[in-house]
């Protein structure tokens, strides 16, 4: 927020400079213009002394005027081509003005009032610099004129009997009313120049508010692209606006006895039916304020029965001080392909990658899951162990080392797939979690179908298996089980060994 704010009062500033340069320019022509309209003062005063009304002045002066004046208008036109927002085009302006009143005052021309017309122009270009030169200006050339006028003007005042006295009555006068005309027009162009600048600070405002309605805009039709549905809901309306309608039109919602959008009633219809309840509850609007209080957003999954899985996301888009929010962005989004991936990466993590069974970790986070929720009644862990493994990889390779766990696994898998997981959990070392009345049965039925595999380096296969079950020993811990189930499986491996004569090195 002060970042923009202090944008703001940039952009005020420069807006503001921009405007006394522009507003300078326009005074100027202006000025210039009075300039060449001066010019007709001379002929008319002629026209007055011609028809008796002025007495004290010559035609001479007449014509002087006019050459002062289209002199100074000529200047003043050449310095407004080169440098039209230049102090200076407009200083000279100005001291044109005072020149000529001297000039004319000198001349015995009455000028009374016409004084303070220089200081009054000086205030249209609302910078208070110009207008305190041009009032001290103007009082100094009040005074020369004043002074050198007074030996004459003198004669036709009986108050005084000397040009001083008269002098210092006059300039008296005009002193007094320099001060007004300085306190007045310093307040004048103090309140001019506060009110163009609240103008100019509104007008910034109002264009950073445009800029960032514009922005949201901008970002909710965006949204309105990545997004299958995207909905503007507005607390302080209670008003619900999809933005993937065209015609982008409002629907009230009464939170009295409504608790989900239009959209969303739309949306619950094609929810898979075991995930309907999560899905209403997440997309309540009764409580969807307090649960976004102080957050960015909020999201969920859930299965869409035709699409696959999509993603529903509520955002906060402006909130009070305290963080709830006032508007909110709902969207949803099909994320089927990437729920996919996840689910191909999570397998892969989980899965070996020789046998593609459930490899260590998965036991590992299985039998967890088992401690945290209690054991079945049917539980069974099986142990299972293939072999001579060690004489094949010496004798036959490596690769017929692999056909043999291979085959290992595809013999316990087929044994075990409706009752259970089986698990590769070393090299020729395999676990199984069945749920079983008969686990005896299951054993015979790996090790039958072991006697009958075939492979392309080695002909025979055998395992030794042991198990343990919860009903066998029901006070027993999950990692008890798996001790016992192992250590059945080593004597299992010890019959075997002594059965068929083989010596096995420890």
């Amino acid at each position: 927020m002060r970042a923009n704010n202090s944008s703001v009062d940039k952009s005020v500033i420069l807006e503001f400079n921009e405007f006394i340069h522009n507003n300078r320019i326009k005074v100027n022509k202006y000025l210039n213009i009075i300039l060449w309209f001066f010019i007709m003062t001379g002929p008319s005063i002629a026209i007055g002394l011609k028809l008796g009304i002025f007495h004290d002045i010559e035609y001479k002066t007449c014509m002087g005027i006019s050459a002062i004046t289209f002199l100074m208008a000529a200047i003043h036109f050449l310095l407004l081509k080169k440098f039209p927002g230049a102090v200076t085009t407009s200083v000279f302006a100005l001291l044109a003005l005072d020149g000529l009143l001297v000039y004319m005052d000198y001349k015995h021309v009455a000028i009374f009032l016409t004084w303070f017309l220089v200081p009054v122009l000086s205030i249209l270009f609302c910078e208070r610099i110009i207008f305190i030169f041009a009032l001290i200006v103007n009082y100094m050339f009040m005074l020369i004129s004043t002074w050198v006028s007074a030996s004459h003007d003198v004669t036709f005042d009986k108050m005084h009997m000397t040009s001083f006295s008269y002098f210092m009555e006059k300039i008296g006068g005009f002193t007094i009313e320099t001060i007004v005309m300085l306190l007045a027009g310093y307040i004048v162009s103090k309140l001019s120049i506060d009110y163009f600048k609240s103008l100019i600070s509104q007008q910034a405002e109002i264009i950073q508010q445009e800029k960032q309605m514009q922005e949201k805009i901008e970002i909710l039709d965006s949204m309105a692209e990545i997004y299958d549905n995207v909905n503007l809901i507005n607390f302080i309306d209670n008003t619900e606006m999809s933005l993937r309608d065209g015609a982008q039109q409002k629907h009230g919602i009464d939170l009295n006895t409504q608790t989900h959008t239009l959209m969303n009633q739309r949306i619950k219809q094609q929810v898979m039916p075991d995930q309907l309840e999560d899905f209403l509850k997440f997309t309540d609007i009764k409580t969807i304020r307090s649960r976004l209080t102080n957050k960015k957003l909020i999201s969920a999954d859930f299965i869409d029965v035709v699409t696959g899985w999509f993603r529903a996301q509520y955002i906060t888009v402006d909130a009070t001080l305290d963080g709830i929010p006032n508007v909110i962005i709902y969207t949803t989004r099909n994320v089927d392909d990437e729920k996919r991936r996840e689910e191909h990466l999570i397998r892969l993590s989980l899965t070996d990658e020789l046998t593609r069974l459930y490899n260590r970790r998965c036991y590992e986070e299985d039998l967890n899951e088992i401690r945290e929720n209690g054991i079945d009644e049917n539980f069974v862990l099986l142990s299972v162990d293939v072999n001579g493994l060690k004489k094949i990889n010496d004798t036959l390779g490596h690769a017929a080392g692999d056909e043999l766990i291979k085959g290992a696994a595809d013999c316990i898998a087929l044994s075990v797939r409706h009752i259970g997981k089986v698990y590769r959990t070393g090299g020729d070392e395999f676990f199984a979690i069945i749920r079983s009345e008969d686990p005896e049965s299951v054993c015979q039925d790996i090790k039958d179908k072991a006697s009958e595999w075939h492979g392309v380096y080695s002909d025979k296969m055998s395992m030794s298996l042991g198990f343990a079950t919860h009903k066998e020993k029901p006070k027993a811990t999950i990692d008890e089980l798996e001790h016992i189930a192992d250590a059945r499986m080593y004597e299992d491996k010890e019959r075997y060994y002594k059965e068929n004569g083989i010596e096995r090195r420890r």
